[in-house]
């Protein structure tokens, strides 16, 4: 009885720093997933997709991160002391790093400087918050969260009319699509898919009814928001997870479920060197996309001239006349757009061919290395960090995630990435 005892007592200090640690870490996730313009008017929406925030030099907004901030490094060093800062990668820092240094050639480096800082805030607070909490206490935290925020949606698709997007906006063809407390249609998509494989993967069987029953709720609100990119890789990342599950148990069924996928991946390459003349005229056309095909175009038209340093870190949105994209497109729209689209082409446009090996390395490549060794706790977490990674990594195929500040799915992919980080060196007790 004794051991059980001494094996079950926290102290009073140590339960303290637990609590205080918790609350930064809430505090945080309401800051990200639920924001301080919730319900706010329907942002201006450009035929291309963009959305127009305002909200990103909101000074409000830049106090609260840096106040919650500071406070996840007080609880990181509280709860593991100075083994704290081996929750951020080296890899992340260095990202950080040559986000900053931008500065140094961007046109505008006053925006590179006051975006980049906010965003080695963000990134700080999260992984430090992840790892003072836990992983598996601060995903259960975050299941629970987004299910509120599920529940919140649902009640405010009747009671609130900008719960949808209304009449009168740019884009006629959003309008009536579901988009709760968010400010489009799009991040409540990837919201409600981020939740369907939060409760999907919480138990296995008959166990997780509830679960499976919050899963069901959250992909009827994402159909309902007619995010179709999200719809259509919320089934590829839960198959990731799940084949995840079933080959990570031993190495042949590792090996065996790797040379599927790669026979996979061989026949969807061919398919595309055949019909690559449709696939071509896809991107060609403008009108694809929803005005995607037009974006990608003026982007890889700057690449070309800008291979290795790019524009500066975040000038690529919300600088009106001064985007990097100006005098690469025929019409005054990339005024009016927000972010280009694919993840991977606006980490090109902005910090440039060195800058995207830097965010491949520390985002997919060191991630992926974690996710190679067998799954010897045989729970659902990794196989639901998998999917979650699949997601998030496809999404920006299609929508600019990485490095998107407060950004819902950078937010995700950072909590993913948090996980899979090594512990800290030390814990301090008394």
């Amino acid at each position: 009885m004794a051991n059980e005892f001494a094996l079950t007592y926290a102290p009073p200090r140590d339960t303290t720093r637990a609590l205080f640690a918790t609350g930064v870490y809430l505090a945080l996730l309401l800051l990200i997933f639920v924001g301080l313009d919730a319900f706010s008017p329907p942002p201006l929406v450009s035929h291309f997709g963009g959305v127009q925030e305002a909200s990103k030099g909101d000074l409000l907004r830049q106090v609260c991160y840096l106040g919650v901030g500071a406070l996840a490094v007080a609880a990181g060093l509280q709860r593991h002391g100075l083994g704290a800062l081996r929750a951020i990668p080296p890899s992340m820092a260095l990202l950080l790093a040559w986000c900053m240094a931008s500065a140094l050639w961007a046109p505008e480096p006053n925006v590179v400087i006051r975006r980049a800082g906010l965003e080695v805030v963000i990134v700080v607070s999260v992984l430090l918050s992840v790892a003072a909490v836990g992983p598996k206490k601060a995903f259960l935290w975050w299941r629970w969260l987004m299910a509120v925020v599920l529940l919140v949606n649902f009640i405010s698709i009747p009671l609130v009319p900008v719960a949808r997007h209304l009449a009168g906006e740019t884009d006629p063809a959003l309008v009536g699509n579901w988009r709760g407390l968010y400010g489009h249609k799009n991040i409540a998509g990837a919201v409600c898919a981020i939740t369907a494989i939060l409760f999907l993967f919480t138990r296995t069987g008959w166990k997780n009814l509830i679960g499976i029953g919050i899963a069901a709720a959250a992909v009827f609100f994402l159909v309902m928001t007619r995010s179709k990119t999200s719809m259509g890789l919320l089934p590829v990342a839960l198959l990731a997870g799940l084949f995840y599950r079933l080959g990570w148990r031993d190495g042949l069924s590792r090996t065996i479920l790797c040379v599927a996928a790669l026979l996979l991946l061989g026949a969807l390459v061919s398919f595309a060197l055949l019909d690559a003349n449709t696939i071509a005229g896809l991107l060609e056309d403008p009108r694809e996309f929803t005005g995607r095909a037009a974006i990608w175009a003026a982007e890889l038209r700057y690449i070309a001239d800008h291979p290795l340093l790019g524009s500066g870190f975040g000038t690529f949105t919300d600088t009106g006349g001064l985007s990097p994209l100006h005098d690469y497109v025929g019409a005054s729209w990339v005024e009016a757009v927000s972010h280009g689209h694919n993840g991977y082409l606006q980490i090109l446009v902005t910090i440039g061919g060195i800058g995207l090996l830097l965010t491949l390395l520390a985002t997919i490549v060191l991630p992926l290395r974690r996710f190679w060794a067998l799954d010897m706790d045989d729970d659902a977490f990794k196989p639901m960090l998998l999917a979650l990674f699949t997601f998030l990594v496809l999404h920006n195929f299609m929508e600019s995630d990485f490095l998107e500040g407060d950004a819902v799915s950078w937010a995700a992919m950072l909590m993913v990435i948090a996980a899979l980080g090594r512990p800290p060196i030390r814990r301090l007790r008394g």
